[in-house]
């Protein structure tokens, strides 16, 4: 994957995220989540 590529899934997974769970929550719960996406998605981190 193109980093290009790999940066717009990342920027759209973290975009998602944010979208579902609203503003206001704990950076943790973000990015427990993100790691979730992450994961589905292939993507290494």
């Amino acid at each position: 994957m193109e980093f290009d590529e790999l940066s717009n899934k990342v920027i759209g997974l973290a975009i998602e995220v944010h979208r579902e769970l609203g503003p206001g929550l704990l950076e943790n719960t973000y990015k427990q989540c993100l790691a979730y996406e992450l994961s589905q998605a292939k993507i290494n981190f």
